[in-house]
């Protein structure tokens, strides 16, 4: 059985960082052009950013050798349960989180990259393409947010790790919380546990954000929970499930103190909770 963990897997780290980068100077083409909007046959947004991004990250993580791994990406869902099942390490990629805030143009959209070992995320990375900005994490290794940076420094995992900030850096205050939600989806969920926070701290404070960079502002500390009864995929969360954890904080289905399992038959996630450390 395939195992991957301690120094081979942070070693991938800068290659990984790099494939996000292109993928989102490509999206950044596109997003700085007069672009057309197709239909998924979810109905969800699809741009020519979505391809060109997925062709990217595809073609750059077929080509690591010593990760030769098979990958499930948004863009590839169509790959059957009978194939995939017995994939024990595989990449799980969202080559653009946040479609609609895309389409949209407010900048909140990522890359999201993931290494699922036995149904958990090892490694994860997330780009912000608009800000230049990483999240980005490994077991073993801890989470980190990279900013504004020149690739062509960032040559080795000692240099990327100098440059970075390690993972929570904002500290909570034990009076308040910070509640993070979709800035495109707020169910009666959603509001009722705000609600039911409401009762049990003096106050209540409440930011919203689009794609994955709700996971990135818990693990960074900015808020403290981030409560989604709304539908997300698995290639939605996983990366941003591995920055939180190793930043301390916890991603459990509703209800329960499981954490969200990968590659399931069914690729729909269950509700679940994301808490930072401090919570």
């Amino acid at each position: 059985m395939t195992h991957i963990a301690g120094e081979k897997l942070s070693s991938v780290l800068p290659e990984l960082l790099r494939v996000s980068h292109e993928a989102g100077a490509a999206i950044l083409d596109v997003y700085n052009s007069d672009f057309a909007v197709e239909q998924k046959d979810d109905r969800s947004p699809l741009t020519l950013a979505d391809r060109r991004s997925h062709e990217i990250i595809a073609d750059r993580l077929a080509s690591l050798q010593a990760f030769n791994l098979p990958i499930l990406s948004e863009e590839g869902r169509t790959i059957s349960y009978d194939e995939r099942k017995g994939w024990n390490i595989f990449w799980l990629v969202d080559p653009l989180d946040g479609t609609k805030e895309f389409v949209k143009r407010n900048g909140e959209f990522t890359v999201n990259i993931a290494l699922i070992q036995n149904g958990q995320p090892i490694l994860g990375v997330i780009y912000i393409p608009v800000k230049n900005i990483f999240y980005f994490a490994a077991e073993d290794l801890g989470a980190y947010k990279l900013e504004n940076s020149s690739m062509r420094s960032l040559n080795s995992l000692e240099v990327i790790l100098n440059a970075s900030v390690m993972l929570p850096h904002i500290t909570h205050h034990a009076s308040r919380i910070t509640v993070i939600s979709s800035r495109s989806h707020m169910s009666p969920e959603t509001e009722q546990f705000i609600n039911d926070l409401k009762t049990r701290y003096h106050e209540v404070d409440f930011l919203a954000a689009g794609s994955s960079l709700k996971f990135c502002l818990i693990a960074e500390g900015r808020a403290d929970v981030y409560p989604r009864f709304g539908p997300t995929m698995e290639w939605d969360t996983a990366a941003g499930q591995a920055i939180v954890e190793q930043a301390g904080g916890r991603v459990l289905r509703a209800g329960s103190q499981e954490p969200l399992f990968y590659n399931k038959e069914d690729l729909l996630n269950p509700s679940f909770i994301v808490t930072a450390q401090t919570v």
